[in-house]
């Protein structure tokens, strides 16, 4: 019996293992299944794997248990090589061919395996201690003997030649072994071209051996095999499309060729296989016929591949001009393959990405030559138009009915790629390409005969949607046509309504540039606000007429109101499109006199007020809180938009100035709102105080206003630092502390605001203290919230409060990236700044040592970097007395680990020390030593960090 040793060096039988893989494959308890996979991942890594590998190779193990043994096999010589004697080499080597001899007959995952671990060798040995490792596999497998028969051996080398170049990708080799190993496989290509070679073209191979021949060649051609090298091997793959066995690695192997960077060198082989695409027109629709979709997905694959691969440099080959258009139309064909996407077709999605780099490696010739491709392209480009819109037309009503939700999903998806390549296709057609559309539309519907469908109609506007939403149309010629045909479209299905609505949100620019149209469309919005299958898109849509045309909206606004008011009231929105609903009405009400922003904001809120005042007076349970946030964040998203600020802005020099309001007076209407709710707002916080959504909720409203309003809203600083103050102080929570960072960054420089400001601050951050010592751990959130307040309170208010500045420095052990942030740009400051230098002497040595911590094990590797800049930062800042402090820390016995040595440590400091202009270096010295004090140096997690 073997042993292999677990970490505790507890003795471990072969039985055993044994055990462990029957309890692995056939126990149905899932925590037994992972102990067992746990207990056999340390197996397969102690030194003893070595012998029982072998044993559970044994003729009369079940592949299973032969299987762990090719696995264990595998890990150990890829990435323990090291443990390997060179003397053994050949031994190894020798062994593992005989295993592969022998399971080529055997079970394929046991053999797959086996040839894994033999091709990790050949890397590993490669190029010196085995040259023509390569050409040796070949000779040895084509060696007669053996009661293997030759289809076997056969297939066991294919295998082998397969997973090589696989092996290679993802081996742990050094980056210099990459690229002598890299070398010496290309080299080797030699060797293993002729074969494959000799295999597809000879008559009697058998399906099976010409499948893997195909799945060889996709494997080597990641190695950048050159094309030219490679070129009977695509001819013949090719040739294999007409069988329908080989079909699917045929293709895998031509798109995987041609798709390598470095074809396009070999422009001569480039030129060769588009005559051999295009000869596939006639299979490809064959097969569109006969509903064939796995060979029309995968022939238009093959085209997609090599045109959008290859498209600037068959474009340059100016003499084959025609061949190129040609393998561009059959792309085209392509595009616009029948049937409606994902349903009846998978394949016109591939193409899209064709377009976009044709058309940009069109527009990046120069003037006189991209002229001369743009007579050529332009027609196809707005034959692309139709197709596309064709292709993102709805089906019928009934067809679609019976779509599941990820179909339906799935073709939305579409759409929008639809919709972002005719957005890019207007930088070539330009506004000819609106012009289309626009005579497009106007013909559907100026047709008195009913012919056309509401889907050819929706397609159309889907377009113009699609290009207004990105791309400026304000100089367009035809919009002030389009507008005016809106209205005349016969809205009788959602899908249409939706695109309706949509194409006037897209115009929102455009109508405020021409409000005189605003009452040609603004009914239909409004109208449409009341049906709940439009919510997404009439809601939007108002918001951004609300947002884009407010200073002309006055003469609509109280229409507007109501409408909104009512389906609020009706509930017809969900939750989130009230929101916006909301956030609409702020915009509108902005442009307003703030008389009647008030007499608006209370016949709009009033309601909610009232329903607020009865929930405050109520039992709190779950359905009342839900009530609340939702009302809350009502407030929150009209005040958020609310701005009655006079905008000063000029859009150009020689440009007439944007529309704004006229100058209020008085104090800001959202103000005097918040005063008269401030009662009732602390009465649902005293019931809620416990509820970190409720208190969200509450504070959200002030921290949007704050952000809207700025300094408007100083007249309730005073107020709102008080209830913050006692908020954070009965229950400290991380959304007190985000609101408290909006004051201090906005209010903490005006005098008359200083007082509260400076006292909220203290308060937090006293109370913040007192949580960190008991245990920062259990609160994340207000630790991340109040390194963030730390972070953005500029250095003169730090100085104010050494408190909180003294804290900063003793909280980097809670590895916060924030905290570090805030050290790192305080510390170059300790000179020129006295408190600066005071707090950083007094708590500095804090600071060190919970860097040191950190690095000893107490944090994430992955935020050793950050460390590293401390260390950087005080040794080029305070270089003495991080001298003295390293000393002193790194003297006590088992810190900042027991793993390290005094030896360790001193080299260590000395390391740092020496560091003062070269920050990379640090942190390379940190990444090191932290592996030592973790116990993973020289480890394979090592490698990985």
């Amino acid at each position: 019996l073997f042993v292999c040793t677990q970490n505790n060096n507890e003795p471990l039988r072969f039985c055993k293992i044994i055990k462990a893989l029957h309890q692995l494959y056939y126990d149905p308890n899932i925590e037994n299944k992972n102990l067992a996979q746990k207990w056999l991942m340390q197996a397969q890594v102690s030194p003893q794997a070595w012998q029982f590998c072998w044993v559970l190779l044994r003729p009369e193990k079940v592949p299973e248990i032969q299987y762990f043994g090719a696995s264990a096999l595998h890990t150990k010589i890829s990435r323990y090589w090291g443990d390997i004697p060179a003397e053994q080499y050949d031994t190894l080597k020798t062994q593992l061919f005989s295993q592969i001899a022998h399971f080529a007959s055997g079970s394929k995952i046991v053999l797959t395996r086996l040839c894994v671990a033999l091709a990790s060798l050949a890397l590993n040995m490669m190029p010196e201690a085995w040259p023509g490792a390569v050409s040796e596999m070949v000779r040895m497998f084509q060696e007669e003997g053996g009661e293997v028969d030759g289809r076997a051996r056969c297939l066991a080398l294919l295998e082998l030649l397969t997973v090589l170049p696989e092996e290679f990708q993802t081996s742990r080799l050094p980056q210099y072994r990459k690229g002598q190993v890299r070398g010496a496989l290309g080299r080797e290509w030699t060797a293993v071209y002729p074969l494959l070679q000799q295999l597809l073209r000879q008559p009697d191979s058998p399906p099976l051996v010409k499948a893997r021949v195909l799945k060889c060649l996709s494997s080597w051609v990641l190695l950048d095999v050159p094309l030219n090298e490679s070129e009977g091997l695509v001819e013949a793959s090719f040739t294999a499309l007409a069988d329908p066995e080989l079909f699917d690695t045929a293709v895998e192997a031509i798109v995987n060729t041609i798709s390598q960077p470095d074809s396009q060198r070999y422009v001569n082989t480039l030129l060769k296989l588009v005559p051999q695409v295009l000869q596939l027109q006639e299979q490809l629709r064959d097969a569109i016929q006969n509903g064939d979709m796995e060979t029309s997905h995968g022939i238009c694959r093959i085209a997609v591949s090599l045109g959008e691969n290859h498209s600037r440099a068959l474009l340059e080959q100016v003499e084959h001009w025609q061949s190129f258009l040609a393998l561009v139309n059959m792309i085209m064909f392509c595009t616009g393959i029948p049937g409606h996407y994902p349903v009846n077709e998978t394949t016109s999605s591939l193409t899209l990405t064709f377009w976009y780099t044709l058309q940009d490696d069109i527009m990046s010739f120069e003037a006189e030559k991209q002229a001369i491709y743009l007579q050529v392209y332009r027609p196809v480009y707005f034959q692309l138009v139709d197709v596309l819109l064709h292709k993102a037309q709805f089906p019928t009503d009934e067809e679609y009915a019976s779509w599941s939700s990820d179909e339906k999903e799935q073709f939305r998806i579409y759409r929008v790629d639809v919709s972002d390549t005719l957005m890019y296709v207007y930088e070539m057609l330009g506004a000819e390409l609106l012009s289309n559309l626009y005579d497009k539309l106007g013909r559907v519907l100026t047709n008195t005969e009913p012919t056309t469908t509401w889907q050819h109609t929706e397609a159309l506007l889907y377009g113009f949607q699609s290009i207004a939403e990105t791309i400026d149309v304000n100089y367009s010629d035809v919009i002030p046509g389009l507008i005016g045909l809106i209205p005349r479209i016969n809205i009788n299905n959602v899908q249409l309504a939706d695109t309706v609505m949509f194409t006037i949100g897209a115009l929102a620019e455009w109508l405020a540039d021409h409000p005189v149209m605003l009452s040609s469309v603004l009914p239909l919005v409004l109208q449409a606000l009341g049906n709940p299958d439009l919510s997404v898109s009439s809601v939007s849509t108002l918001k951004k007429i609300c947002r884009e045309c407010k200073y002309d909206l006055p003469p609509y606004a109280a229409n507007i109101v109501a409408v909104s008011q009512e389906v609020l009231i009706k509930q017809i929105h969900k939750t989130s499109q009230c929101m916006w609903l909301m956030q609409a009405l702020g915009f509108l009400l902005s442009a307003l006199p703030v008389e009647e922003i008030l007499r608006n904001l209370h016949s709009l809120i009033t309601p909610y007020i009232q329903q607020l005042e009865k929930l405050a007076g109520e039992t709190p349970n779950p359905s009342n809180k839900l009530a609340i946030i939702h009302i809350l964040g009502l407030l929150s998203n009209l005040f958020t938009t609310l701005d009655i600020t006079k905008q000063e802005e000029e859009s150009g020099e020689n440009a007439p100035p944007i529309k704004s309001a006229p100058p209020q007076t008085g104090p800001n209407p959202v103000v005097v709102v918040l005063q008269q709710v401030f009662a009732l707002i602390q009465t649902v916080l005293s019931k809620w105080l416990n509820d970190s959504q409720v208190v969200e909720a509450v504070c959200a409203i002030f921290e949007k206003s704050v952000k809207t309003l700025l300094h408007d809203f100083a007249p309730m600083v005073s107020q709102l630092s008080e209830m913050l103050g006692q908020m954070y102080s009965t229950i400290p929570q991380a959304s007190a502390l985000d609101l408290t960072r909006q004051m201090v960054h906005i209010f903490a420089s005006e005098t008359n605001n200083f007082p509260p400001i400076k006292a909220l601050f203290e308060l937090v951050t006293s109370v913040t203290l007192t949580i960190f010592q008991q245990g920062p751990r259990d609160h994340p959130d207000i630790v991340d919230s109040f390194m963030q307040l730390q972070a953005q309170v500029c250095f003169w208010f730090l100085i104010s409060f050494t408190l909180g500045f003294s804290l900063l420095f003793r909280c980097p052990f809670l590895s916060h990236f924030s905290s570090l942030l805030s050290c790192t740009e305080l510390i170059p400051r300790c000179a020129d700044i006295p408190p600066v230098g005071q707090v950083v002497q007094e708590n500095g040595k804090l600071l060190l040592l919970a860097v040191l911590e950190a690095i000893g094990g107490q944090s994430s590797r992955s935020v050793m970097d950050q460390f590293a800049e401390v260390l950087f930062c005080l040794n080029k800042h305070c270089f003495a007395l991080l001298t003295v402090w390293l000393k002193e820390a790194l003297r006590s016995p088992g810190f900042p680990s027991s793993r390290v040595s005094n030896e360790q440590k001193d080299t260590f400091s000395q390391q740092v020390l020496r560091e003062r202009v070269n920050k990379r270096r640090v942190k390379d010295i940190v990444k090191e030593f932290t592996l030592v004090c973790r116990g993973l140096h020289g480890t394979e997690y090592a490698a990985d960090y």
